[in-house]
């Protein structure tokens, strides 16, 4: 078999030698496997995305439910022995399609209600309580790897999981859709923001903010005093601190506030996760005042 030259191929070498190496299944680490891929990405062999995906599977190969789970004190259950008509305004505010369903407190996670059971028996009969629509419950330990845990989704046809701890205490709520979120990036559906809002709060000192929301809105929001006068959206100021336009994953701090690029292309940021620094008794930090 003929070899071509680098001068006859116009590759430099080391991109063959990587190629070259990556396809004789000779030992590689995963940096060097992302490194190849961004190179490949450089050269638009693959786009940005398909990059931004590739990475995610990656990682969710050493991620663990824990690491993604919804807190406890976070979920928004019903109690067992509630009457259908009664927990309506509950599910119409929260938008879930799935609840878990406690016993006498919210460590004890006894089976899950579906949306569209509480619809069709409700209309049957308005005071049937929960417990007689209830749906079998999974468990999963903490420390479950998000690969493993997206396989059972999948064979066992479930989205939901009820996590617990090494003691067997409900720890926390998995779902599908967090998982898929560490591959393809946030999932935003139609409950998450109105229309013409820009700030969606996940949890405590937890939210989701719209890349293009002015700065000055932002500021009075969360009293901070950033420098309207250089930037006029949320957008503008994390580029400009990044230097560059980030990729999904990747965060920067700003005094007390952390911000995670959620999602954007190649050109633009388009939603932001942002967590705010507590203070030592557990309240947001103090305000940042000045431009920085």
């Amino acid at each position: 078999m003929i070899r071509q030259s680098v001068e006859e191929t116009g590759v430099p070498r080391s991109w063959i030698d990587r190629i070259s190496h990556f396809l004789t299944g000779e030992p590689h680490d995963r940096d060097q496997l992302i490194e190849l891929l961004r190179e490949a990405r450089d050269r638009h062999l693959i786009d940005g995305e398909a990059l931004a995906m590739i990475e995610g599977v990656l990682q969710v190969s050493e991620m663990r439910v824990r690491d993604i789970m919804v807190p406890r004190v976070q979920m928004v259950v019903v109690p067992r022995d509630a009457n259908l008509d009664a927990i309506f305004p509950l599910v119409t505010e929260s938008a879930h399609s799935r609840f878990p369903v406690i016993g006498d407190d919210k460590s004890e996670v006894v089976g899950v209600l579906m949306a569209k059971d509480l619809l069709a028996r409700s209309r049957e009969n308005p005071e049937m309580q929960v417990e007689a629509v209830l749906r079998p419950v999974r468990f999963v330990p903490e420390s479950k790897r998000l690969n493993v845990l997206l396989r059972e989704f999948r064979e066992y046809r479930s989205h939901m999981a009820i996590v617990v701890d090494e003691y067997g205490n409900t720890a926390g709520l998995v779902t599908i859709e967090d998982v898929l979120e560490q591959i393809v990036g946030e999932i935003e559906d139609e409950h998450d923001f109105d229309e013409e809002e820009y700030i969606f709060q996940r949890g405590e000192n937890n939210y989701r903010i719209k890349a293009l929301m002015p700065l000055d809105e932002f500021n009075q929001y969360f009293e901070v005093d950033f420098n309207v006068e250089e930037f006029d959206t949320v957008a503008g100021l994390v580029v400009h601190y990044f230097g560059h336009v980030p990729s999904r994953g990747e965060k920067i701090s700003l005094g007390d506030l952390e911000f995670t690029v959620l999602r954007a292309d190649t050109r633009r940021v388009f939603l932001l996760g942002l967590l705010v620094a507590k203070g030592n008794d557990g309240e947001k930090g103090p305000p940042l005042k000045g431009s920085i």
